[in-house]
């Protein structure tokens, strides 16, 4: 309970900016008191700054991937190969499937290959609602949360409720990159929560990664390569990531 809570304090100061005392025991249902030995606990773990009065994310923490590299910047990366990505992913999708989308560009550019499709699409996505909200044919349910506004995303608890309410086919994710030993990774702590959130509300779970993520790197553990049901990379990622995921029972798929 602890543990979460510091967690949610973390999230809301990334989303918020500097907080108050008064106001993160109002927004989480506890005392003054029990807020202050949570910020205690939390600077002294060097994940949140103490200030008068309340707490802030400390100066050029990096956690936040975003910070240094919002989402039109990253957008522009490797768009060719994440473009083939998003067709060979489109093709797994069925008409009537449930989708889960994630955030980031790639799954972006599977929202444009699913526009009139008759599916149903749920995504923490502002991006993919730009790319599919004016389409009349696809069934479009858009979750809950704080706004992350540089990523284009909805994150926190709010985020997470609404998915362990529902239930998808399938859900397409993203990636900062894939350890040699198959561990899934990503930078942004407000994310994580909600990928495997993702995970566990999908019939499979497929990963979307460019091959330059392979191997690659990240911050914070997302999930193993046991947990995924299908990969979609470009052909030139790294063959010993990959040949892990296969011996996890990853279908792997090559553009």
């Amino acid at each position: 309970m602890r543990h979460q809570r510091q967690l949610e304090i973390v999230q809301r100061l990334r989303v918020d900016g500097a907080t108050s005392v008064d106001e993160l025991a109002r927004q989480l249902g506890v005392s003054s008191a029990t807020i202050r030995r949570d910020l205690q606990h939390l600077d002294e773990a060097g994940q949140i700054t103490r200030v008068h009065g309340g707490a802030m994310i400390p100066a050029g923490d990096s956690e936040d991937a975003d910070r240094d590299r919002p989402f039109a910047s990253v957008a522009a990366d490797a768009t060719p190969e994440k473009r083939e990505i998003a067709r060979l992913a489109a093709t797994l999708v069925q008409d009537g499937d449930v989708v889960l989308l994630d955030v980031g560009t790639t799954t972006q550019l599977l929202a444009k290959e699913l526009r009139r499709r008759q599916v149903t699409v749920m995504t923490s996505s502002l991006a993919v609602l730009d790319v599919l909200r004016d389409d009349p044919t696809v069934e479009l349910i858009l979750l809950g949360g704080w706004v992350r506004r540089a990523y284009d995303s909805l994150v926190g608890v709010l985020t997470e409720d609404a998915l362990r309410q529902i239930h998808a086919d399938i859900a397409f994710l993203g990636t900062s990159g894939v350890q040699r030993d198959g561990v899934v990774l990503d930078t942004t702590v407000v994310e994580v929560p909600v990928k495997r959130a993702m995970i566990e509300a999908a019939d499979k779970a497929v990963l979307l990664a460019d091959r330059h993520k392979f191997p690659g790197s990240g911050k914070l553990k997302v999930c193993t390569a046991a947990d995924l049901g299908v990969l979609v990379t470009n052909s030139g990622a790294d063959p010993e990531t990959l040949q892990t995921c296969n011996d996890n029972g990853v279908e792997v798929l090559l553009t």
